[in-house]
């Protein structure tokens, strides 16, 4: 995918030529910037937080190369969904609802719903625990609050998508300066960073690093993003006629860039939690407000601080995100229009009731074992959505002249299959 930036820079720039061509350049790419930050926060929700901390305070940064591999087929997945809405003018659930029978369709579209509940509730749940360290909100609390945060949030789009496309990328950087600044104090042994990059199959071996591999998988690829990003392209479809390469190319690198971003996130996460938990020793971190309370005395309070404010900056962008995809997702399936913010309601309605059932009587440990058990639900719902993609971006039929490559459709192939290994690892394990 990396190439394919390169590539799509190269193209772009041959047609231009001394500053007037660069100037260009840059206007073409931030006129068609967006969509792919709109989908990058649903690759930093609270679930990857959860696990790239286990994965880091466990093993160090051996499992760094894990978070490449899940970033860079991400941004495979995203391409192709990218692809899907700005040739055939269909989000994926659209094109689900055009080429399979009602009963398969209708299949689809429940358990489209189900991961964006349980989405949902992975990032109330995360917004709660943000609450909870930052200001001492009780969780229950905090839960009933980010109903009122994600609305106030949503409200950003009276003033067009544009402009929330815009707030979501500036929180987006946010975060990744939080992390950043997290590193940088933890003082990471850089070496070792360079080796956990470096594919290692002996770490998976050992006992409890294949579940958090396919924990960090399965958190990382999101089934709500690959019709949200469909969806949100759409309106740069190009005049019929007109060639939607370049466009094409355009829309890919935003998602790749914003996706590269994701990427530092993750990582930073992970190497934090190697180089100040798995380095003292203390490999058994059980949740975020664990790490949260241990990141104080090691690090100091500014550390603590930024640690949940940057927690709840990216719970929040998710909250945001999957309540989009929700809408796309019962529109597109279903042809049924409610008001967004009616959809909006239901949705989040009907994700508050087990979290804030599940807080009530479990607390904190209830919380977070909650949002595990939402990555598991994640995982299950993942190979409903990446295998229609695949299939349909191949289809002629759908596609017209520009069907992915034949590499794109065979990675994209070879991804699902590895994807549905390491998620069923992932429920065997758990169940």
């Amino acid at each position: 995918m990396t190439e394919l930036v390169i590539q799509t820079l190269r193209s772009t720039t041959r047609n231009l030529t001394g500053r007037a061509g660069l100037s260009q350049l840059l206007r073409r790419l931030l006129a068609f910037a967006g969509p792919g930050w709109m989908i990058a926060v649903g690759y930093m929700d609270p679930g990857n937080w959860a696990t790239d901390i286990a994965a880091g305070s466990a093993f160090g940064y051996k499992l760094l190369f894990i978070v490449v591999l899940a970033s860079l087929a991400g941004m495979l997945f995203q391409a192709l969904s990218a692809r899907l809405g700005l040739v055939s003018g269909l989000d994926l659930a659209e094109a689900s609802r055009h080429r399979f029978p009602p009963s398969v369709n209708y299949a689809l579209w429940l358990l489209a719903e189900i991961g964006i509940i349980a989405s949902d509730v992975a990032e109330i749940v995360g917004t709660a625990i943000a609450l909870k360290l930052l200001f001492g909100v009780p969780l229950l609390a905090g839960v009933a609050a980010s109903l009122g945060l994600t609305v106030l949030m949503l409200s950003l789009e009276r003033h067009g998508l544009r402009f929330l496309e815009v707030a979501i990328a500036l929180l987006v950087l946010a975060v990744i300066g939080c992390l950043v600044f997290e590193v940088l104090l933890a003082r990471p042994d850089w070496l070792a960073i360079a080796g956990g990059l470096m594919p290692d199959r002996t770490i998976l071996a050992m006992p409890g690093a294949t579940i958090l591999a396919a924990g960090i998988i399965g958190a990382t690829v999101m089934p709500h993003n690959l019709y949200l990003h469909g969806a949100l392209v759409k309106r740069h479809r190009p005049a019929e006629g007109n060639s939607a390469n370049a466009i094409l190319k355009a829309v890919t690198a935003d998602s790749n860039f914003a996706l590269i971003g994701a990427f530092t996130v993750n990582a930073a996460i992970l190497i934090l939690a190697a180089a100040t938990f798995y380095a003292t020793g203390q490999g058994d971190i059980a949740g975020l407000a664990d790490a949260q309370a241990l990141l104080e005395p090691i690090l100091g309070p500014a550390a603590a601080i930024v640690f949940a404010l940057a927690l709840l900056i990216a719970g929040q962008n998710s909250t945001v995100t999957a309540t989009l995809a929700g809408q796309v997702v019962m529109e597109g399936f279903t042809a049924f229009r409610l008001s967004p913010a009616l959809r909006r309601l239901i949705t989040r309605a009907i994700a508050i009731v087990p979290a804030a059932a599940i807080t009530a009587i479990g607390g904190e440990h209830g919380a977070e074992s909650l949002l595990v058990f939402s990555q598991v639900v994640l995982s299950l719902q993942l190979p409903f959505a990446v295998i229609p993609l695949v299939l349909f971006t191949a289809d002629r039929r759908i596609m017209g002249n520009l069907p992915a490559p034949h590499w794109m459709t065979m990675g994209g192939a070879i991804l699902s299959l590895g994807l549905i290994a390491a998620n069923a690892t992932l429920l065997y394990s758990l169940v």
